[in-house]
């Protein structure tokens, strides 16, 4: 399930490339498919021991560069990179979850080369802003989410940092009503009939693809979509 759009994005074979915050590895991922020189960076040690196998297993099926993918660990804040060390940067539903969002920004800005370029995504404003209000647990919580972006104002913090936005999109508008049921009955109640029918919906549309809900989301994403993606270039 990727909320980034590649294309936009302008990923080449061969480029160097940061999936930071990767979690599971579902960008980092397609950024190796794609032939880029991929690092995942993340703080936690165990997904990235998950996505380091993964890797180790399309290597052996033939996708990706010889070499071409790798893990790290550490910290957003303070990133172990040189400068412009990067042409391409994936930045996905991580700036919610950090206090100091201003210095993670700036951290990926810096090592960012002049004329790359950046997708950062978050959670969008108002499918957020109702899951907050249902329920307090969903943000309330070691890790969670500490704030909430519009557009403008993610927008704003990147030119400030030194990027031109070049453009915006829309993700995963049959994600939000999920959420939805979630926060209203429980975020961590996966048994409740409703939750369990509808995360079997969203695995079958994820595995099968199949075309009726493919139009219908995208259809649906400039209204519904969950998640926000700014593109942003950084000048020569």
């Amino acid at each position: 399930m990727l909320t980034v759009d590649f294309d936009r994005l302008g990923v080449q074979p061969g480029e160097r490339t940061l999936d930071l915050g990767c979690g599971q590895g579902r960008h980092a991922f397609e950024l190796y498919r794609r032939g880029a020189q991929v690092v995942a960076f993340d703080q936690n040690a165990d997904d990235l021991a998950d996505v380091e196998a993964m890797f180790a297993a399309m290597a052996l099926e033939g996708q990706g560069a010889p070499g071409g993918a790798s893990t790290c660990r550490g910290d957003a804040l303070d990133l172990p990179f040189a400068d412009g060390d990067f042409d391409r940067l994936v930045v996905s539903e991580i700036l919610e979850h950090v206090p100091n969002d201003r210095r993670a920004i700036a951290e990926a800005v810096r090592v960012l080369r002049p004329g790359g370029t950046m997708a950062v995504t978050v959670p969008r404003a108002w499918p957020e802003r109702i899951c907050w209000r249902l329920s307090d647990e969903y943000h309330e919580v070691e890790g969670g989410h500490v704030r909430i972006y519009r557009r403008d104002q993610l927008a704003g913090q990147l030119t400030q940092a030194g990027l031109d936005v070049v453009g915006h999109g829309y993700a995963h508008a049959l994600h939000a009503p999920y959420w939805w049921l979630k926060c209203a009955v429980g975020v961590d109640n996966d048994d409740h009939p409703a939750v369990r029918a509808y995360h079997r919906m969203l695995v079958w549309d994820m595995m099968s693809a199949p075309r009726l809900t493919r139009t219908a989301e995208k259809a649906l994403d400039p209204v519904l979509g969950k998640s926000l993606v700014l593109y942003a270039r950084k000048p020569s």
